[in-house]
């Protein structure tokens, strides 16, 4: 749709060594990363690693204290305009306005690629069509589920056909079938050719639709590569074990320092590596000692999330 589009390149997104503070605060300090033409990289980290600013960067809406970036071949500090001619954007809020009809918010965006009244409500309807919005073209946006909502604004970031497409945290929020659709749509593009670079704090969305990870802590980058070959980084099996009581998780966690235990709250689990045939009885036998009961025992293989709370533990 744009004649920027076509300049050839192999890597879509390439960043080499960038540098951000705000003030005394070092926020990123040194990020590599490389994602390939047609490919979807997820960027993980806590909150407060930098996913957030090196999106910003990469995106031309933040300045470099140092490093190099390059865009579909462009250099976002040198050249921000083809930069941002290149790329979509789906932020973390909402840019679509709430008071204008689905249709009337992409024909707005489409307004600001300076497409003519005709080309823009046909390619409105295109969007509409293909975010399974059409339904609900004529309502107000603000009359939308959160899902929709999110949809509208992955669609407005489409509008100029952009073959690189960021998104950041785009599924936070949602309930798990908004996120099921949204993640199908995300599918869709990648396999239309959209390269995109996805930031996010769901280890199984990066799992599902990754062809690559990057982990990010302290502003740097911890871990590049496959979700399976980094799940083989982790190696040994996990021992999942539910307590009878949520409330004894802070007392499991001080009880077995040293075992390389993690608490979920939420599951009221606690998960560690097997390290060894007699690591199971050892485990019991302690939390048993502390006067902890243990409601189910279960062997599972690596995750993302072990991966995930194994490189931020170690590299923090």
């Amino acid at each position: 749709m744009n004649a920027v589009h076509s300049r050839p390149f192999t890597d879509a997104i390439v960043a080499r060594g960038l540098t951000k503070s705000f003030g005394d605060t070092r926020v990123l300090t040194g990020i590599d990363l490389t994602v390939p033409t047609g490919s979807l990289l997820a960027v993980l980290g806590p909150n407060g690693s930098g996913k957030t600013t090196t999106v910003r960067i990469l995106t031309t809406l933040l300045a470099p204290d140092g490093g190099t970036a390059m865009v579909a071949g462009h250099d976002v500090t040198r050249e921000g305009v083809a930069v941002r001619r290149a790329i979509g954007l789906a932020a973390q809020q909402a840019t679509v306005d709430a008071l204008l009809t689905g249709r009337e918010n992409l024909e707005l965006f489409a307004g600001l690629y300076h497409l003519g009244r005709r080309p823009a409500r046909k390619r409105a309807d295109e969007l509409l069509e293909r975010f399974d919005l059409a339904a609900a073209a004529n309502r107000r946006a603000g009359t939308y589920s959160g899902g929709m909502r999110r949809r509208l604004d992955l669609a407005a970031s489409m509008v100029s056909a952009p073959p690189i497409l960021f998104l950041d945290e785009p599924t936070t929020g949602l309930d798990p079938r908004s996120r099921a659709e949204l993640w199908s749509v995300i599918r869709e593009l990648l396999g239309s050719g959209t390269t995109i670079l996805l930031t996010t704090q769901y280890l199984e969305e990066a799992d599902h639709l990754a062809d690559r990870v990057v982990v990010i802590n302290g502003g740097r980058v911890v871990a590049d590569d496959s979700p399976a070959a980094l799940k083989r980084q982790v190696g040994s099996e996990r021992l999942a074990l539910r307590l009878a009581q949520a409330a004894d998780l802070p007392r499991a966690g001080a009880a077995l320092t040293g075992f390389g235990a993690h608490l979920d709250a939420e599951a009221g689990e606690v998960t560690l590596a097997v390290q060894d045939p007699d690591h199971l009885r050892r485990t019991l036998e302690v939390l048993h000692g502390a006067g902890i009961a243990v409601e189910h025992v279960e062997l599972r293989t690596p995750t993302l999330d072990d991966v995930f709370f194994e490189l931020t533990a170690a590299a923090a």
